[in-house]
């Protein structure tokens, strides 16, 4: 069991670096994973949302939750 801290940390931390470019890799269970690259664009109370681009033009928007960062189902890393 995670401690509500830990998720407050998650999101301060993620807050950090809005705005920033990252990558993105979802573990998607059974050896199944997804590797995307974008920017952090909102930060809210559960969620966080990261803007992916096609180019110069913006193509989705994918949204996850601080619990998935804490259990690694989603790994995110910074890109330069």
């Amino acid at each position: 069991m995670y401690l509500r801290n830990d998720v407050t940390i998650v999101k301060q931390d993620i807050e950090k670096f809005l705005g920033s470019r990252v990558r993105l890799e979802s573990n998607k269970g059974k050896n199944k994973s997804t590797v995307n690259v974008g920017v952090i664009s909102s930060v809210y109370p559960s969620i966080f949302t990261v803007q992916l681009y096609d180019g110069k033009e913006p193509s989705r928007k994918l949204s996850f939750s601080y619990t998935d960062v804490l259990t690694n189902s989603v790994e995110i890393t910074l890109c330069d």
